[in-house]
């Protein structure tokens, strides 16, 4: 029988190479960047723009996300169902999304209809009209999703885990899509006015991956995006604070509730940190793979759980680091006393050689799995404009990865991990569950009750 427990040898690492990306930037401030990829016909396209959920006040969050949701609903040319069709036609996808970063708008098609689709991608993007059914189907959608996550334990221990790490006037100290009191408030007006003042070109940029040329490209945004001009009206101005400094232990009750969600975590870094190597090995070694401590602890050894993981989400601002399980109600204490001795090992001793080893050889082992289609490869391109990455990033990406050495990833858990200051977040039975908590003496019980 095979030993679980023991990881495999790592195989030869092969030879991979991040595709050329060529770069022109536009007057309009619109940052340009194509890399060609000819093994398919086939041509992805992405419109990033600041139009960012950070940047908006608790008042109108969910206002981006809602905005991109309604934006395929039809141009001041063609209804939706017209918009729809013509994209049927050529064989081609559109696609419309926002975060705490901006929105991106996409299309994918076959490289000979490339100039067909960016003419409707352009459409959509710079005149739009939101039909007041298409915007209706939008909110209503949005509050379904944000109402059926309060019924969700998992969904509800995420949402009280943000507000535990984040001071409550941090925008990540709520879910990206607002709330159901912002959403009720919008209207087709408001996503109008959102989209006139914020669909602009200035700080963003639009990244073409696939079976295309550069100077195609370069002719059709100058042809669609050449007159395009301005800066986005809100932008993101805010300071990421915790929302207390001293390990927390929080219980959401759920009455008759027969499993545990369990969040651990606090404020993290942002991406721009120079620990960003060092720290990814770091968190892979504490949960960030299948081999890592926490699921050989808690789940291989003790069963506690299915799986366990750990994650520092990286953002322009710091976003935040956290490990999230399920459990069984009646082994809810023993995991977490399971889990936080894993976090202070890392903290104070940080991991061992070979875990590193393993870490290392894992990340740039499937570094190139990842980018076996041209949206994968967009995708990575589209984070070296958003995060203001150098442009050879990618190309030293596997080199990065293997030159952390142990005493460097001790180094960043311990500044970055910080058990002390963990916030720990239970949604469960109370009944159940508060005495073996308060027994482990982390720290007092906060016992609350969802709405």
């Amino acid at each position: 029988m095979h030993d679980r427990s023991s990881r495999p040898t790592s195989g030869q690492l092969r030879d991979f190479s991040f595709p050329t990306v060529n770069r022109a930037r536009l007057p309009n401030g619109l940052d340009v960047r194509v890399a060609r990829m000819s093994r398919l016909p086939i041509v992805n396209v992405s419109l990033f723009m600041r139009a960012s959920e950070d940047a908006l006040g608790n008042e109108h969050a969910g206002l981006a996300v809602l905005t991109a949701d309604a934006l395929e609903g039809g141009t001041r040319r063609r209804s939706g169902s017209q918009l729809a069709e013509s994209l049927e036609s050529i064989g081609a996808r559109l696609s419309a999304s926002a975060g705490w970063e901006g929105t991106t708008v996409g299309v994918s098609c076959l490289a000979d209809r490339l100039p067909e689709a960016f003419s409707i991608m352009a459409e959509a993007v710079r005149e739009p009209a939101f039909p007041e059914e298409e915007v209706r189907r939008s909110l209503d959608q949005q509050l379904a999703t944000i109402r059926q996550r309060e019924m969700d334990p998992g969904a509800l221990a995420t949402e009280w885990a943000r507000g535990a790490y984040f001071a409550s006037d941090v925008p990540y100290a709520r879910a990206v899509d607002g709330t159901a009191v912002s959403i009720e408030a919008m209207s087709r007006e408001t996503v109008c006015g959102y989209a006139d003042a914020n669909y602009r070109p200035e700080g963003g940029g639009l990244v073409v991956v696939g079976d295309v040329g550069f100077d195609e490209v370069v002719d059709m945004v100058g042809t669609h995006f050449g007159e395009w001009a301005g800066t986005p009206a809100q932008t993101a101005d805010f300071t990421v604070e915790p929302a207390a400094e001293a390990r927390r232990l929080m219980l959401v009750h759920r009455a008759g509730a027969v499993q545990s969600e369990v969040r651990i975590g606090h404020v993290g870094v942002a991406r721009s940190t120079p620990d960003y190597y060092a720290l990814s090995m770091a968190n892979m070694v504490l949960g960030g793979m299948f081999t890592s401590r926490l699921n050989l602890n808690l789940r291989e050894k003790n069963g506690f759980t299915y799986g366990v993981r750990s994650r520092f989400t990286f953002r322009s601002r710091p976003g935040p680091f956290q490990i999230s399980t399920s459990v069984g109600s009646d082994v809810t204490a023993p995991a977490i006393r399971e889990a936080m001795i894993e976090l202070m090992g890392m903290a104070k001793v940080g991991p061992k050689p070979d875990e590193v080893a393993a870490a290392r050889d894992y990340a740039a082992g499937v570094f190139g799995l990842q980018l076996e289609t041209s949206g994968q490869v967009a995708t990575r391109v589209n984070q070296l404009l958003i995060y203001g990455l150098d442009d050879n990033h990618y190309d030293r990406y596997r080199d990065d990865v293997r030159a952390v050495t142990a005493e460097a990833a001790a180094s960043a858990a311990a500044e970055h991990m910080r058990p002390s200051q963990a916030q720990i977040v239970v949604v469960g039975d109370a009944d159940v569950v508060a005495q073996p908590l308060e027994d482990l003496d982390l720290a007092r019980v906060e016992i609350v009750v969802a709405d």
